[in-house]
């Protein structure tokens, strides 16, 4: 990165938000500019931390310190101011910010990192006791108050909060009915085969899955905490504690009333630019006019798109020429109980005839790979993989330079990430694609290095 231009100096940057866009754009501003001014505003928290590790300081393999990325001194090493305070109103004439405790701060460039809150319908008694979502570190403290001895609980959301909060809760042998609208779990963002994979596996950890079910209404008690809920079908289950995971939106409604244009979320050209001078959006609070590719939507709520937009609005900041956001090649990452999820490129639930996929899944129904490619050409277009680590770097360079089906089938082995003691799968699928298709592709060698470095790995 180049030096700094001067027009950021003395200039004081306001990030609202400290989550991983937030934080990314003050740690890439300071590494630009030494004399810029940052400040970090959280109502949520003073320290950034981890929040997809929230469930496991609810599950007891961490603590909350545990999840900081940085020692607490990193801060003030580097200048950047924090301040833990709620925003309640932005005052874009002026240039000043109102904390909810009526404080006053200015700023000279507002950038706004306000993340996501949990999603509510309207249902009735989804504002009793014992009834919320998950996202904030409030909220998991709320949690571990609310499932203090009780002895059932319902998830509603087939989504991955979802998975998460079944699998907090069961950690702790409470007994989870998890109500999920589709006909599978998450079939709407899965292919049927892969969707069935994590469908046996969430009934395997004895969460009851409930599908092709919906919630009606909460039902509560003489003392305004929840009993019981019920679904579309007319059943009612007791329970003493509600999730509700049905998505998140964009944490935006501090800014209902401003100038800032608003749709679902801030709403940002290519650059991150609002319609308001010296106003941007990044994060899962921001909403892009158009998609930055074909592929991409308007709101992309990831971990690495956040600070991919955070390291990109500190350079457009920072350098003399902008650049317009490109996030590349689609990537995402999860876990199903112990299975680990990982997608790359363009892989819908369904596709219509211009592609065809390639799908295995190892006998013990644990592990699985779809390759989707196009059938006039026979290019990558996409991959998912169950319980199967792969290089992403890999399949990022496959998909853009479009290397064609066997190509891949034959280096899957370099592909794959796993440790020496996982099983080569890689061979199992060449296997059965020769079989399916009647050919005698043979596996690409691996150079000593390759196959030391995978070893290790």
């Amino acid at each position: 990165m180049t030096g700094p231009s001067t027009k950021s100096k003395s200039k004081h940057f306001v990030i609202i938000g400290n989550g991983i866009a937030g934080v990314t754009c003050a740690r890439y501003l300071r590494k630009a500019d030494q004399n810029c001014q940052i400040t970090i505003i959280s109502g949520e928290s003073k320290y950034f931390f981890s929040r997809t590790a929230l469930m496991y300081i609810y599950m007891g393999h961490m603590k909350y310190k545990h999840t900081k990325p940085y020692e607490d001194w990193f801060w003030e090493k580097n200048n950047i101011n924090l301040i833990q305070a709620w925003v309640s109103e932005v005052d874009t004439d002026n240039k000043q910010l109102t904390f909810s405790n009526k404080t006053i701060f200015d700023y000279d460039v507002l950038i706004i990192a306000s993340g996501s809150k949990p999603n509510k319908f309207g249902w009735k008694g989804e504002n009793l006791n014992g009834v919320q979502g998950l996202y904030s570190l409030q909220d998991l403290e709320l949690m571990e108050q609310q499932t203090q001895g009780i002895s059932k609980a319902v998830v509603v959301g087939g989504g991955l909060i979802g998975v998460e909060m079944a699998e907090m809760l069961a950690s702790r042998k409470i007994p989870v009915t998890f109500l999920v609208r589709e006909r599978k779990f998450w079939d709407n963002i899965l292919p049927m085969e892969e969707a069935k994979l994590i469908n046996r596996h969430i009934l395997e950890h004895h969460i009851d899955l409930r599908l092709a079910t919906e919630l009606d209404e909460i039902i509560g008690d003489e003392n305004g905490a929840v009993k019981a809920v019920k679904t579309n079908s007319g059943e009612t289950i007791a329970c003493q504690f509600v999730g509700l995971t049905v998505g998140v939106s964009p944490n935006v409604d501090f800014l209902k009333g401003t100038a800032i244009e608003l749709g679902r979320g801030v709403k940002i050209d290519g650059y991150f630019r609002t319609n308001v001078a010296d106003i941007y959006a990044i994060g899962d609070c921001a909403e892009f006019h158009e998609a930055p590719s074909p592929d991409r939507k308007n709101i992309e709520q990831v971990w690495y798109t956040g600070r991919m937009q955070g390291e990109t609005l500190a350079y457009n900041l920072t350098q003399a020429k902008p650049v317009k956001y490109q996030p590349g090649i689609w990537f995402n990452s999860a876990k199903f109980f112990d299975i680990e999820y990982q997608t790359y490129g363009f892989v819908p639930p369904a596709w219509g005839k211009e592609f065809e996929s390639f799908y295995w899944e190892d006998q013990g129904g644990k592990t699985a790979i779809r390759l989707l490619y196009s059938k006039s050409n026979q290019q990558l277009i996409g991959v998912n993989a169950m319980g199967w680590r792969l290089r992403h770097e890999y399949f990022d360079d496959a998909i853009q330079k479009g290397f064609q089906l066997e190509k891949v089938i034959s280096e899957l082995g370099k592909a794959s990430f796993n440790a020496e003691f996982y099983q080569p799968f890689h061979q199992e699928v060449l296997q059965q694609y020769n079989t399916q298709f009647g050919k005698s592709i043979k596996q690409s060698k691996q150079s000593f290095f390759q196959k030391l470095i995978g070893s290790r790995l």
